[in-house]
C-alpha cells in the first residue's frame, strides 16, 4: 500500500533535504517557512522520506495520504503570496485510522472495512486543515481500538521504536511509534480507556486526554459514548498545547451531545496560553497509592523507581505530596465499572449507517465480525461476545453507571478534602509489554475514562539500557484534575518538562536498521472459538 504511493512521487522530493524533521516542532517548521529556508513541499517531502526510511522497520503507517503533496502546493501559494495565517502552517500532522478524513479510508485497521471511505472530514480534521496542517496519512491500531497491543488484521504488528520485542502500547500505538520516530510533528488518538495515554508513556511522549465532550467525536470510529474521547499525541508540551487549542476550536456539535454540556467558560481557550506562568512550587499533589504495583521484578522495578525518582524532584521544586489511600483508588475494581461491552455495538452500528461514509463495506457489528476479516486476540474473547449482545438496557449497565457517578463524587471529594491541585501515578504498573504478550497489562487509565475527567501523560524516565532497549523503555506518568482543567495542568506538565527534559530520540532514528521480524500482518479467525490461547510475537497461528 505504501510502496505504490512512493513509487508514484519519490522523484518529486528525494532530493529535497533542506528541512530536518527529526524532532522538529510547530515552530521550527514556520521558522523554515518565514525564513524561506524551506518550503511547505520541502517540509512535507522530508517527513514523507523518513517514512520511507524508517516504517519498514516499526510499521506504525497504515496508508498515506495521496493529496498530501498537492495540499503543500497549494500552501506554498499561499505563502507566497505573503499569507502566513494558520496556527498550524504546514505542520505534517498523521491521524489514527479511526479518524474520518476525506481522501483517506477509515478502517480501524479492521481488513472487513478496508473500504469504508469517508465524504466528509471529522470536525477535529476540518479543524486541523483549516489551521493550514498538512495531513500526511493514517496510523495503525489495535484492531477497532478494543486492546492495547497495536497489532490489527490490516496493518499487522506495530513494534515501540525503543525496543523492538515490545509493543508500542495502544490502541493509538501507532500514532505513538510514529511520533516518537519523527514521521510527524504531532498526531491524533482516541482513548476509551487508555488509549492515548498509554502509547506516549511507551514512546516518552506527552498526550492529553481532554474533559468529555471539550473536542467533538463525531466522525471518529466509536467504542463507547460514554468513555470516549480523542486529543493528541506530542514530543512537547507546548506541541500538545497548540494542537488542543485547535482540535477544540469546534466547539459544540449537536450531532456529538456530550459537547452540549460543556460550560461557556470553557470554550474557545488558547491552551498555550499561560504555560510558562508561576512554578511549581505551592502545587498540592496527590499520590494515587493504588495505582502502583510495589512488587519488585524486572518489569515493575523501573516504574517503581521513575516515579519515586519524580515524587524526589517535585518535593525539591516546593510541591507538596499527599499520600491517597482510598480503597476506590484502585484500577483493578474500577474496571469492574468499565461500559464498553454495553455500548460497543449500538455505537458502531450508529457510526456505520452514516451518510458520510461510502464504499464496500460491513454496515453493522455483527456483519464486521461475521465477515471473517476480523482479529480477535485471546484476551478480548469474553468483550466480543458480550459486545454482541449487551447493550444499555442491561442490568448491569445500569449498575456500572451508578457506580461511575459514585466514583465521579469520589474523585471531587478527594479533590476538595486535600485541597489538591492535581493527582498523580504511573500510567502503567510495570514496563510496556513485549509482542506476543495476550493483553497490555498493568494500566491506570480507567479512572480517568470513567470520570471524563482530564489527564496530561509525562515521561518520567526509562529502564536500563539492555541489548534490545539501546536507551532504555520509556516510562509515564498520569498528571489528573477536575473536569475543564486543561490549562492547569498543562501548565503542571510544562514546568515539569522543561525542569526536567527526558524526551530522548529512539537510537536508531538517524541509522540503518535490520528489517525487522515482527511485522508481517496476523492471520485472520472468523471462529473467535479456533483461536489457541495465545499467540507468538504478533502473529495469530
Amino acid at each position: 500500500m505504501l510502496g505504490a504511493f512512493f513509487l508514484g512521487t519519490q522523484a518529486v522530493y528525494a532530493h529535497t533535504e533542506a528541512f530536518e524533521p527529526l524532532e522538529s516542532t510547530i515552530e521550527s517548521v514556520r521558522t523554515a517557512l518565514v525564513t524561506k529556508s524551506a518550503t511547505c513541499r520541502t517540509v512535507v517531502s522530508s517527513f514523507l522520506s523518513r517514512i520511507e526510511k524508517f516504517n519498514p522497520n516499526i510499521n506504525a503507517i497504515v496508508s498515506l495520504n495521496p493529496d498530501a503533496l498537492f495540499a503543500a502546493d497549494e500552501l506554498d501559494k499561499k505563502l507566497a503570496a505573503g499569507d502566513l495565517a494558520g496556527k498550524l502552517l504546514c505542520v505534517p500532522v498523521l491521524l489514527k485510522d479511526n479518524y474520518d478524513a476525506i481522501g483517506t479510508n477509515t478502517t480501524g485497521s479492521c481488513a472487513g472495512l478496508a473500504g469504508n471511505r469517508p465524504i466528509v472530514d471529522t470536525p477535529s480534521v476540518k479543524a486541523l486543515k483549516k489551521e493550514g496542517a498538512v495531513i500526511l496519512g493514517k496510523t495503525n491500531l489495535h484492531e477497532m481500538a478494543l486492546e492495547g497491543l497495536t497489532v490489527s488484521s490490516l496493518g499487522g504488528q506495530t513494534v515501540n521504536p525503543y525496543d523492538q520485542t515490545r509493543t508500542p502500547g495502544g490502541s493509538s500505538g501507532g500514532t505513538g511509534a510514529a511520533i516518537a520516530t519523527s514521521f510527524a510533528v504531532f498526531g491524533t488518538g482516541t482513548d476509551a480507556v487508555n488509549s492515548l495515554r498509554s502509547p506516549a508513556s511507551a514512546n516518552d511522549l506527552v498526550s492529553v486526554r481532554p474533559t468529555r465532550g471539550l473536542i467533538s467525536r463525531t466522525g471518529i470510529m466509536p467504542v463507547s459514548f460514554t468513555q470516549d474521547t480523542i486529543g493528541p499525541i506530542a514530543r512537547s508540551i507546548r506541541d500538545l498545547a497548540v494542537a488542543l487549542t485547535v482540535m477544540a476550536s469546534v466547539g459544540a456539535d449537536e450531532a456529538d451531545n456530550a459537547t452540549l454540556l460543556v460550560p461557556p467558560e470553557a470554550r474557545g481557550i488558547d491552551y498555550t496560553r499561560g504555560l510558562d506562568d508561576g512554578s511549581l512550587n505551592g502545587l498540592r499533589i496527590g499520590l494515587l497509592d493504588g495505582f502502583w504495583n510495589h512488587t519488585v521484578s524486572d518489569e515493575t522495578t523501573p516504574v517503581i523507581d521513575a516515579l519515586e525518582s519524580t515524587i524526589d524532584f517535585l518535593k525539591s521544586e516546593g510541591v507538596e505530596i499527599i499520600n491517597v489511600t482510598e480503597s476506590i483508588y484502585n484500577a483493578s475494581s474500577l474496571a469492574d465499572l468499565d461500559v464498553q461491552q454495553y455500548e460497543f455495538k449500538e455505537s458502531l452500528n450508529n457510526y456505520l449507517s452514516s451518510p458520510s461514509l461510502t464504499g464496500d463495506r460491513p454496515t453493522t457489528w455483527d456483519e464486521v465480525y461475521e465477515s471473517g476479516n476480523f482479529l480477535v486476540i485471546p484476551a478480548q474473547y469474553s468483550f466480543i461476545n458480550n459486545s454482541r449482545i449487551g447493550s444499555p438496557t442491561d442490568p448491569g449497565y445500569t449498575t456500572a453507571k451508578q457506580g461511575i457517578d459514585d466514583l465521579k463524587a469520589a474523585v471531587n471529594k478527594t479533590f476538595i478534602s486535600n485541597k489538591l491541585d492535581a493527582v498523580i501515578y504511573p500510567e502503567q504498573k510495570n514496563l510496556v509489554v513485549k509482542i506476543g504478550s495476550p493483553s497490555q497489562a498493568g494500566r491506570n487509565g480507567i479512572l480517568a475514562a470513567l470520570t471524563g475527567v482530564p489527564v496530561v501523560a509525562v515521561p518520567v524516565g526509562f529502564s536500563q539500557p539492555s541489548l534490545d532497549a539501546p536507551i532504555g523503555v520509556p516510562i509515564g506518568m498520569e498528571i489528573l484534575g477536575l473536569p475543564f482543567s486543561e490549562e492547569k495542568l498543562l501548565n503542571i506538565a510544562n514546568h515539569f518538562t522543561c525542569l526536567r527534559p527526558l524526551r530522548k530520540t529512539p537510537a536508531f532514528a538517524n541509522d540503518t536498521v535490520p528489517t525487522n521480524p515482527y511485522v508481517s500482518v496476523p492471520k485472520v479467525h472468523p471462529d473467535i472459538s479456533n483461536i489457541p490461547p495465545a499467540y507468538p510475537l504478533g502473529v495469530l497461528h
